[in-house]
């Protein structure tokens, strides 16, 4: 894709792009494993665990790992633990990455018409947008359960592209990890990424994004 581009539907993901939400899903996350009797994990290695639904979290968080299946008894005792402490506190710590509120000003400003795509589940999803203030921002949002697929799947972007009658290869997702960038491409949509989000700790360039930006104004820089 080549810079500066101007497309006709720009689609945003939500945890570690819009919203820092690890605070909330650790809190989740350990007051679950300490009701199991088990160890607590810690901010750090939640940062590591996040993006690809709470499911594929909670199932991390038993296994103390990025990878690996849990006792599927276990799994089947935590999941609602966490679903329960989740839906009480989706946005207790959660927060608006600096420039996000500015930068989703400057994209409607100019006219961009915006989505948000998300693997989160819609019971999460609209609530958290509703508690940051940014839920009117955006005309369409397609949650990890709105569809059969969900991020890598590139069914959700042509889903959103289906809607607004756009071209996929006139749109753009705004990202930050190799779902999104997995995603992307297979829609054959443009695809720029920011740096400070959750990539299992992986530079998010390694993924080779056709931007990678560190605040989210800088898109503005990118777009006519």
């Amino acid at each position: 894709m080549q810079f500066p581009f101007h497309p006709g539907l720009v689609l945003i993901d939500l945890d570690g792009t819009l919203v820092d939400s690890v605070p909330d899903l650790t809190a989740c996350v350990d007051t679950m494993m300490a009701r199991l009797g088990r160890p607590t994990r810690g901010e750090a290695a939640v940062r590591q665990w996040v993006g690809n639904g709470v499911e594929r979290l909670v199932a991390r968080a038993l296994v103390g790992a990025l990878n690996g299946e849990p006792d599927a008894a276990d799994f089947e005792r935590a999941l609602p633990i966490f679903l329960a402490l989740y839906a009480e506190q989706i946005s207790a710590r959660s927060v608006l990455y600096p420039g996000v509120r500015e930068g989703l000003a400057l994209l409607r400003g100019r006219g961009y018409r915006l989505g948000c795509v998300t693997n989160k589940a819609a019971r999460f999803t609209e609530p958290l947008l509703e508690a940051v203030g940014i839920r009117d921002a955006f005309e369409l949002v397609i949650s990890g359960d709105t569809l059969p697929e969900k991020k890598p799947s590139p069914m959700p972007l042509l889903h959103a592209a289906t809607h607004f009658g756009v071209e996929p290869t006139a749109a753009l997702m705004l990202g930050d990890s190799v779902s999104d960038v997995k995603a992307a491409r297979a829609a054959g949509f443009g695809i720029v990424c920011v740096s400070y989000g959750y990539n299992h700790g992986q530079d998010i360039r390694c993924a080779e994004p056709d931007a990678v930006i560190d605040a989210f104004t800088e898109l503005g820089e990118l777009l006519t």
